[in-house]
């Protein structure tokens, strides 16, 4: 549980420094009307520019590089499948989403001690967008609550198959088996 410790403390952090607040994105709320309504190819032609986007940060070391850096959790695990490690950049957690920069990349440890890149995670604070109100929605997908982490979020599995779907929390075919020091365990 020290990853969900440090994800909450971070965002607490966050939350009570203010954030920063980019007035040229749409605010999470702003975007429910909007990405109730997006249509399909919309959304594929989102997932090609943020796969465009991401691309490079197949390479973990990239993306640290790029301001991803900060190692939210450990590996996650549950029975629904696995998420792997997050990593963040701290800066883009200020209440609003933007398609091309998720605030989290997700890793899946490889049998060979290197971070395959498996997903993205687009995250809201509560201090940012109340618990008990509307989901913010981004790709037409609303955000799902995550009540231990104090957050909506939504993930998009950009770049390992999903069976369970593009925008599901949890991934069967995401392992931590190879993770030093095993799983940090949830259920869901």
């Amino acid at each position: 549980m020290r990853g969900a410790t440090g994800l909450l403390a971070g965002i607490a952090m966050l939350a009570a420094c203010g954030g920063t607040t980019d007035t040229t994105a749409p605010k999470a709320t702003d975007q429910l009307a909007a990405g109730a309504s997006a249509s399909r190819a919309t959304v594929q032609q989102q997932l090609a520019r943020l796969r465009q986007v991401t691309a490079s940060f197949h390479d973990i070391s990239t993306a640290a590089a790029a301001g991803w850096s900060a190692k939210i959790t450990d590996c996650m695990a549950s029975d629904s499948g696995g998420m792997g490690f997050h990593y963040g950049n701290t800066s883009l957690i200020d209440g609003t989403v933007r398609v091309e920069q998720p605030e989290l990349l997700l890793y899946e440890p490889e049998k060979s001690g290197k971070m395959g890149l498996v997903a993205v995670e687009y995250i809201i604070p509560y201090t940012a967008h109340a618990r008990d109100a509307e989901p913010p929605v981004l790709f037409g997908q609303k955000f799902s609550r995550n009540d231990t982490f104090q957050l909506w979020g939504l993930h998009a599995w950009v770049w390992r198959d999903n069976p369970s779907g593009m925008f599901a929390n949890w991934n069967p075919r995401v392992t931590c088996a190879n993770a030093p020091g095993g799983a940090m365990t949830m259920t869901h």
